[in-house]
């Protein structure tokens, strides 16, 4: 049995959102429906433009008093500033949270932390594991958990193709259907309106969601992100974030499936920079893939 594994992920900040109106306020704002987030513990979201590209991505924790969202430590406090030019007179409380309180991965199994303010299934795909909240140290004395590094989590997440805002895409830039969002459980299709709900779904009900972030594996090394994916000379998307280990070169990439597919049918390899590069889709994916390579 594998050893369970756990990563503090110091590239994440939590921001607390709490008071009477909290449920409502993020409700009319993002793009999970909060009643899934209360009934199920989290949710995957995202806080759109009014044009319905993906402003911010984050993880949504029921909590007591409210609610936190687990987003990129680098883009929190914009995050908050934007939260805030929403609240307006909402009765909310909106708060960063200091690095004494962290979030940490747990995957390949599953071990309790005690002073874990949280611990909850990633509510993207059961195979990430579990998400909890709390001190820095808050695995160093389980003897069953191998302690390992923020790299070694990405690798994980990357395999099981599971793309991120600002490792994988730039904000501001793609909808939700692009990052997958809509099949990792981030957007819901049913409740009442949010900010950019009209365009994601258009999207929906004309199926017309042509790029989509999908799994490139090489057998060499893969190049740096925002490499272009090239077909017969010509560019059908770029590559996000990729790793390499235990003799396997996998990244994630977001591809036009128009184009992929038009060069399958014409027998035309994939490149990315020098290296060439099979595509598939991950197993958890519904969509359609070009090239569809037997799972390890």
């Amino acid at each position: 049995m594998p050893t369970v594994k756990t990563a503090h992920l110091s590239d994440r900040s939590l921001i607390r959102v709490a008071g009477e109106e909290a449920h409502h306020f993020l409700q009319n704002l993002v793009t999970a429906d909060l009643e899934d987030t209360d009934a199920n513990g989290a949710s995957s979201a995202a806080l759109l433009t009014p044009q319905g590209k993906i402003l911010f991505d984050f993880l949504i924790y029921k909590v007591p008093d409210g609610y936190l969202l687990d987003a990129p430590a680098s883009t929190a406090n914009d995050l908050l500033k934007r939260l805030t030019f929403y609240r307006l007179r909402s009765k909310v409380e909106l708060e960063l949270l200091g690095d004494n309180t962290g979030v940490h991965a747990v995957w390949d199994g599953t071990v309790s932390a005690n002073g874990a303010q949280l611990q909850v299934a990633d509510p993207r795909l059961p195979d990430l594991g579990e998400r909890a909240v709390g001190p820095a140290d808050l695995f160093n004395a389980k003897g069953t958990v191998e302690m390992v590094g923020l790299e070694d989590y990405d690798a994980h997440r990357i395999a099981s193709g599971v793309p991120e805002g600002l490792k994988d895409y730039a904000y501001s830039d793609i909808f939700p259907h692009d990052a997958d969002l809509d099949q990792l459980g981030g957007v819901s299709f049913t409740k009442g309106c949010y900010v950019g709900q009209e365009v994601v779904s258009r999207v929906q009900h004309r199926g017309t969601a042509r790029k989509r972030f999908v799994l490139v594996e090489a057998s060499s090394a893969l190049p740096v992100k925002g490499t272009p994916v090239m077909a017969g000379g010509k560019s059908i998307g770029e590559l996000g974030s990729a790793t390499a280990g235990d003799g396997r070169n996998i990244g994630l990439a977001l591809l036009r499936l128009d184009k992929a597919a038009q060069a399958k049918d014409n027998g035309t390899p994939f490149h990315c920079g020098d290296t060439e590069i099979q595509i598939r889709v991950p197993s958890w994916a519904t969509f359609a893939l070009p090239e569809q390579i037997a799972a390890d």
